[in-house]
């Protein structure tokens, strides 16, 4: 198995894509410049056990779908590209798998999606692997937001996802 990487264009900055033979593995909003994405390679290296080859060029698959999102389209990710979900596992593949279905410009909470995903009470975990996604954008997972309808943290980034939240109400 071979895995290599690239860089995409979005609002935040140059984000990292990892690619595998089977798909996107691994889409994480860090920019190039930030210091760090060598820290992320190497973490992604040890989850993989190879080291990601850069690649460039390997993200133009990936860099239309993202500009159209970002015009406002309402793009499914899922739909057009092939995801490798090897870095993820259990309860919350099937999170992540449910967050996919949540509707362009809709919100669940983290409570409902754990209902949906077949585990009532499991929010907390559905906030992890929210917290946790090795998909960016591409899963959803701005769109799950806390039992009061306010948005959270997003990865220590609320303006990231308030920013995603109103680009999908518009």
């Amino acid at each position: 198995m071979t895995f290599r990487y690239d860089f995409a264009p979005t609002p935040f900055g140059d984000a990292l894509a990892v690619f595998s033979d089977e798909g996107i593995v691994r889409f994480d909003l860090s920019e190039s410049a930030d210091p760090q994405v060598p820290w992320l390679l190497e973490s992604v290296s040890r989850q993989l056990g190879a080291v990601p080859e850069p690649d460039p060029g390997a993200a133009d698959e990936l860099v239309p779908l993202l500009d159209a999102y970002f015009d406002g389209d309402p793009v499914r990710f899922d739909e057009h590209l092939r995801l490798d979900w090897r870095l993820v596992e259990g309860f919350h593949r099937a999170a992540l798998h449910t967050v996919c279905d949540i509707p362009w410009g809709q919100t669940l909470s983290y409570g409902e999606v754990a209902v949906l995903a077949g585990h009532p009470g499991a929010a907390r975990a559905v906030g992890t692997a929210c917290r946790l996604t090795p998909f960016s954008i591409i899963v959803p997972v701005h769109r799950v937001v806390r039992s009061d309808g306010s948005a959270g943290h997003y990865g220590g980034h609320p303006e990231r996802k308030r920013f995603l939240l109103d680009l999908e109400s518009r």
